[in-house]
């Protein structure tokens, strides 16, 4: 059964752009589309374009389909082209520029080989010059071109099946990342398909991993594990090593400055409260011992003594008559204090009495009787 009988139930799962060796035994170089469906065809449509110059933006470009197809199983994830030296080859581009806003460039826009000549030929020598990487969801195959002979295939899974699939760089070398439906990541080499890592790297429990699961070059993915958070990883051991000086900072390391010295006002007056301890008040050779410039008294004669003594017995006295006289004024004022609250219970109660009679005599009273 073909793709046309399929047309309701197939769908278009992923394009590829590449210059390369469309057709069986033919070695000219055309710009080609590859087309995986999701019911594992791959069909391969030659293009046509104009000569570069006047003729490009004026006469249409030509597609038509090369005869070329190839068949997997599962629906087609990824398409990667190598030549013949295991090299990755980009996808064919050709970059558009507003002529407008350039009149005073003085050389026109150089195109790419895409849109220098419809074909390029290439001194084959009866071999085959490029390999086509085609992956499904359950298998994998390496076609070399022109001869369109399948030279490598690999069963990628049996139970479970591929989530995405990429074919990326790592230390100078290509191989072909698969990262399947068990939650297992596995790594083949190119063009080979031989297996060289099989891990247990996230499992699927979520289908937003499935949708934003991604791989790029040098061997990074990233994915997201929740609605605001993204996940990156790698498989490149040397990115690894040096993943610590890569890390951004949230703020820059700084020395703080030295406290200045506090003078002699501002810890006086306005200093706050501050702890002290003994041994930064007096010193540690003089902690608990007097120092020599503090006075000392020196006893005298009998009498002396006894003058000192009067005076003291005088003053202190004289502390106690003026404390006895401050605490019978004290008394003075809370007797009045408390007078005069008595007085004002009294009229507060006449008040409430005359308030109720007044009430008593208007009670039974109409409006128009007042």
């Amino acid at each position: 059964m073909s793709s046309l009988d399929n047309i309701t139930s197939e769908a278009i799962q992923c394009l590829a752009f590449i210059d390369c060796m469309s057709r069986r035994n033919d070695y000219s170089v055309w710009p080609t589309l590859w087309v995986g469906t999701s019911l594992g065809s791959i069909l391969v449509i030659s293009i046509k374009l104009p000569v570069a110059g006047d003729a490009r933006k004026s006469e249409p470009v030509l597609v038509s389909p090369s005869g070329t197809i190839f068949r997997l199983k599962g629906s087609i994830l990824a398409m990667s082209f190598l030549d013949c030296n295991g090299i990755l080859i980009p996808g064919s581009n050709e970059p558009w520029k507003d002529e407008s806003r350039e009149q005073k460039a003085k050389t026109p826009t150089k195109s790419l080989s895409a849109g220098q000549s419809p074909t390029q030929s290439v001194d084959s020598g009866n071999t085959d010059r490029q390999f086509a990487v085609l992956v499904s969801e359950k298998q994998s195959r390496v076609v070399a071109l022109p001869s369109q002979t399948c030279i490598y295939k690999q069963q990628l899974c049996e139970s479970a099946f591929v989530v995405k699939a990429n074919v990326t760089t790592i230390k100078d070398a290509v191989c072909l990342v698969c990262y399947m439906s068990n939650g297992h990541l596995t790594i083949y080499s190119l063009p080979s398909l031989k297996l060289l890592i099989d891990v247990d790297f996230v499992p699927l429990s979520d289908l937003r991993i499935a949708k934003t699961f991604c791989l790029s070059s040098f061997g990074h993915g990233m994915y997201l594990c929740s609605p605001s958070e993204m996940q990156k990883f790698t498989i490149s051991a040397d990115f690894c090593q040096i993943m610590d000086s890569m890390l951004g900072e949230l703020y820059l390391e700084t020395e703080m400055p030295e406290k200045p010295k506090e003078g002699f006002f501002t810890g006086l007056f306005g200093g706050g409260v501050r702890n002290l301890d003994r041994e930064e008040l007096f010193g540690e050779s003089t902690s608990g011992k007097g120092a020599k410039s503090v006075a000392k008294v020196i006893p005298g004669p009998g009498s002396t003594q006894m003058d000192h003594l009067g005076m003291r017995a005088s003053t202190i006295g004289g502390e106690i008559a003026k404390t006895r006289m401050m605490l019978v004024e004290r008394g003075d004022k809370l007797g009045q204090l408390e007078d005069r609250t008595g007085k004002m219970m009294s009229d507060a109660e006449n008040f409430s009495s005359t308030a109720h009679q007044l009430m008593l005599k208007y009670k039974d009273k109409k409006w128009y009787q007042l």
